[in-house]
């Protein structure tokens, strides 16, 4: 029996702690579960002024452009301190607040998300109000930087105790030294906010990433609402005199505007798979434009954050707090923005999008002198229509590490299933442009680690799998969708191959708190909670086995999957029984990974060792040493972040021996060069060959 047709057994989600009494009435209003790694999670939320205000594209509606960028609003996820959401926060008030996961004002949000669905308030109102309209991100508000080393377990292992324990530094570390986080740019889909994503985001910050989640003004989420001050920097005069802007009169007579859903005027369907004229790239070009230049002022802001300016440049500035909309009354009250100095990497930024974002991150990828800091990729079920053609500029490619995770639900989209596999190929593929700027003994590691790339489908799962919805209405997913998958255990999956990914392809020092992640693996104790360690060495599926058995019809393609006897199935199996079956099922045996996932690419073997990557060592091995010494490692994170155009220039070849003559890459098609290109392990599948065959099943 084939991994696509055999029988589905899945793994328990790992534990994760409750943060509050509110989050134990799970009964009253939906909950989100706390974050897995070792370290507790912080919270901020921003606003500020963009440097470079601007139109983009000529396209007008109530006579005012429609793409303009006024303000970047952004909120940061980050590992917190010892002991936060304990005794007083660092502002002095008794109570910790935490970020509502409805982005304030809520009412006037969900009637945006009423609006796109294409339903009046009083549907919408009720159903938020009883589900998620007082549901709290699982991290605590402006709490202080984590200065400590993390433990080499997670919740899973090592209880709660974990997230207040301090553990050792990496050997090489100078005595007294603070971690230095890696940084995250993450980018949402369509009808999503800065907060949806929420899980994933806080999951990468409990691991030792910080995480700038930014909210796109594109028109791309359901309502969004960019401030102004009343009197210089940020009012609408400032604004229309620096960018050229435009404002409606209705607009100027309040404080703020209001972007809500824009759908395209002759095409408003251009995402269904099923629509004749394809997507109105018009429209959607134009948006990706806006979405790289709010990445580039987040990254910005990001830098005065690193230099420790961020009294100046980021609290003063300030426009989500007390008197704005959509603002908590707290602000940004209590930071230290000193602490802040130094303790993130600005020139090793990994690039990680949903959808409509995993288009918007290929394109950041494609743009390397735009964005020199960014090294590697993660696509979240990608919107394949929407990526912009490459330019004829053979450099306009992606030349970094890249991996995509499809949701089962997208894999049956024959079409943007080969967009997503072409995607990766060409990462796997192309030889990164030579950078002049380097000294010529230099080594730059992302030139030569291109090749590391992945491509795997989490099976049983839908598009919004990868974000917030599914935890927060998995009865809605199941029912109406049609998912199969825990969306706690599709969500660890996600996280643990994406880790996995990064801990291949970064600096050792970078991913220390990923150590927690291989403990996991090698932890006998777990009682069926499954660890993801070892996604990426999931077995490739062979040319022609693309399973099609939850394959729905197609005016359902990518939007659910296909439950066979659905009706019989649920009456005769309620949730409890089938729940129990399950336990019964995990208690037999370890759930093989090769149930859960399917592999469709991955490097060979070859270049595996190449780089330094064994599978098969993980266990015995632990993390790699760091690269350089830790404590003298933050002058080059900032020198990198603005005085070399934001690109570090390392000294010395990270993966364990210098770089020969035999590393070399292939270069890019259309070059000069003669190189042979390795032959990749890849299953490349015609899936609209596919036919059903029940009698197999």
């Amino acid at each position: 029996m084939t991994s696509g047709t055999r029988k589905r057994h899945s793994n328990k989600p790992k534990s994760r702690p409750p943060r509050s009494f509110r989050d134990k009435l799970g009964f009253l209003n939906s909950t989100l579960p706390g974050y897995s790694g070792p370290y507790n999670v912080g919270l901020m939320d921003i606003e500020v002024p963009a440097q470079n205000p601007r139109t983009f594209s000529h396209i007008t509606r109530r006579r005012r452009h429609l793409l303009q960028l006024e303000t970047v609003l952004l909120t940061i996820y980050y590992p917190s301190a010892i002991g936060s959401g304990a005794g007083h926060d660092p502002a002095g008030y008794k109570y910790w607040s935490r970020q509502t996961w409805l982005p304030r004002p809520r009412r006037k949000t969900a009637q945006g998300f009423g609006l796109l669905a294409g339903l009046g308030d009083w549907i919408t109102l009720p159903f938020f109000l009883g589900s998620t309209m007082f549901t709290k991100i699982p991290a605590f508000k402006n709490a202080r930087l984590a200065d400590h080393w993390p433990v080499e377990e997670n919740y899973a292992t090592g209880g709660k105790k974990v997230k207040d324990t301090e553990g050792r530094p990496p050997e090489g570390a100078e005595p007294g030294s603070k971690p230095t986080f890696p940084l995250i740019l993450f980018s949402h889909g369509l009808c999503g906010t800065r907060t949806m994503y929420s899980s994933l985001c806080g999951e990468f910050a409990s691991y030792g990433f910080v995480v700038c989640a930014v909210e796109h003004r594109d028109g791309s989420g359901p309502r969004t609402f960019v401030n102004h001050s009343e009197h210089g920097e940020g009012s609408r005069k400032e604004r229309e005199m620096k960018g050229n802007l435009d404002h409606t009169p209705e607009e100027k007579e309040k404080s703020y505007d209001v972007i809500d859903y824009i759908w395209p005027q002759s095409n408003p369907y251009d995402t269904s798979p099923n629509n004749d004229k394809g997507v109105d790239r018009e429209l959607r070009s134009a948006q990706m434009e806006l979405r790289l230049a709010e990445l580039e002022e987040a990254y910005y802001l990001l830098q005065h954050l690193c230099e420790g300016d961020g009294e100046e440049y980021i609290d003063k500035r300030n426009m989500r707090k007390r008197g704005y909309a959509g603002s908590s009354s707290r602000g940004l009250e209590g930071i230290n923005w000193k602490s802040w100095q130094d303790r993130f990497n600005l020139q090793h930024v990994t690039m990680v999008g949903h959808s409509f974002g995993a288009a918007t991150t290929v394109e950041v990828l494609r743009s390397g002198e735009r964005f020199k800091f960014v090294r590697q990729g993660i696509i979240y079920d990608i919107w394949g229509a929407a990526v912009n053609p490459p330019a004829d500029d053979p450099q306009h490619r992606i030349h970094t590490p890249l991996l995509g995770i499809n949701s089962e639900a997208f894999m049956y989209w024959a079409s943007n299933f080969d967009a997503a596999l072409s995607l990766v190929k060409e990462a796997a593929s192309h030889e990164p442009p030579p950078p002049p700027q380097y000294p010529p003994e230099t080594v730059h590691p992302p030139d030569t680690n291109s090749k590391l790339s992945w491509l795997l489908t989490v099976r049983g799962t839908v598009h919004i799998s990868q974000s917030d919805f599914s935890i927060l209405y998995p009865g809605l997913c199941s029912a109406l969708l049609k998912a199969t998958a825990d969306p706690k255990r599709a969500l660890d999956l996600n996280i643990d191959a994406s880790l996995e990914f990064l801990r291949f392809t970064m600096p050792a020092h970078l991913v220390w708190a990923t150590r927690a992640v291989r403990a996991e693996a090698r932890n006998e104790k777990l009682d069926g909670e499954g660890s993801g360690a070892g996604v990426l060495d999931t077995q490739l599926l062979t040319e022609g086995e693309l399973p099609g058995h939850r394959r729905p019809e197609d005016k359902f393609l990518a939007l659910r999957l296909k439950i066979r006897n659905e009706f019989w199935k649920r009456m005769v199996f309620p949730r409890p029984v089938r729940k129990a079956r399950d336990e019964w099922r995990r208690n037999k045996g370890k759930v093989a990974l090769e149930d859960e996932v399917w592999m469709h690419f991955k490097p060979t073997d070859e270049d595996l060792k190449r780089f330094g990557v064994d599978y098969r060592g993980r266990e015995e091995d632990s993390v790699g040493e760091p690269d350089v010494e830790i404590g003298r490692d933050v002058e080059r994170s900032r020198s990198g972040g603005r005085e070399n155009g934001g690109v570090d220039v390392p000294s010395i070849w990270p993966y364990g021996s210098e770089r020969t003559e035999k590393d070399e890459v292939p270069m890019a098609e259309g070059s000069s060069k003669e190189t042979t290109s390795r032959p990749q392990e890849d299953a490349h599948y015609h899936q609209q060959d596919y036919v059903e065959n029940k009698g197999k099943q």
